[in-house]
């Protein structure tokens, strides 16, 4: 079997940071007096930061230092009460045990994104931060991932844009319709079902595959 690479998203995806969100973003708020909401904050993950701190009530004028002490405040806050969604470590094990290999192309500053993967023991053989959308698609590329696994539209955007099949779940804030819609391939409930797809899929060669995001990158 040729060696293949699978991209995996990061937060609502491969984990669960909200509780902990909450916590950072109401801790920012307190220590900086901006008004932060952070129930919005956190059940509106995928965008870049900037985005989701402007959404919850940040002013433009701020937005920078609020990144800055967002990150220094995050591993302390977050990390610990982040727990892995259900079949996200299997999902991982399940690419390594048929020869391919894991990547995680996230949309969270890297080394907060590394800190989450140590602490969960996940098998990822290479990360990519600060990426979002199309802006996923040339990291995918040059690992020539065969499929992108994430739970938001954007994330089905990058992997069209790189050519990779969309495999999602709507455990994030984005609707099984809505994730079909802008052309993921493939919708699970949740990612314990992705090994027995994955069985499948990489016994087909490259031109027997099927469905939209074939279409789309042909």
């Amino acid at each position: 079997m040729a060696a293949f690479t699978v991209g995996f998203d990061l937060d609502m995806t491969l984990i669960d940071p909200r509780p902990g969100m909450v916590a950072v973003i109401t801790a920012l708020s307190e220590e900086s007096g901006v008004p932060l909401d952070g129930e919005y904050f956190a059940s509106h993950l995928g965008p870049p930061l900037e985005i989701g701190l402007h959404a919850a009530g940040a002013p433009e004028d701020r937005i920078d230092g609020l990144i800055t002490r967002y990150r220094e405040l995050y591993p302390e806050i977050v990390v610990a009460q982040t727990l892995a969604l259900p079949g996200a470590a299997a999902a991982l094990r399940a690419v390594h045990e048929l020869g391919g290999r894991t990547m995680v192309v996230t949309g969270k500053y890297a080394p907060n994104a590394a800190l989450h993967i140590e602490s969960l023991g996940f098998e990822v053989d290479e990360l990519y931060g600060n990426l979002w959308a199309a802006g996923k698609a040339r990291s995918l590329m040059d690992h020539n991932a065969v499929a992108y696994v994430g739970d938001h539209v954007g994330d089905v955007v990058g992997a069209l844009a790189a050519g990779a099949v969309p495999v999602c779940v709507p455990t994030g804030p984005c609707t099984r319709d809505e994730l079909v819609e802008a052309g993921a391939a493939v919708v699970f409930d949740s990612l314990e079902e992705f090994p027995a797809w994955l069985a499948t899929y990489v016994e087909l060669p490259e031109p027997e595959r099927s469905g939209p995001a074939a279409a789309r990158a042909e």
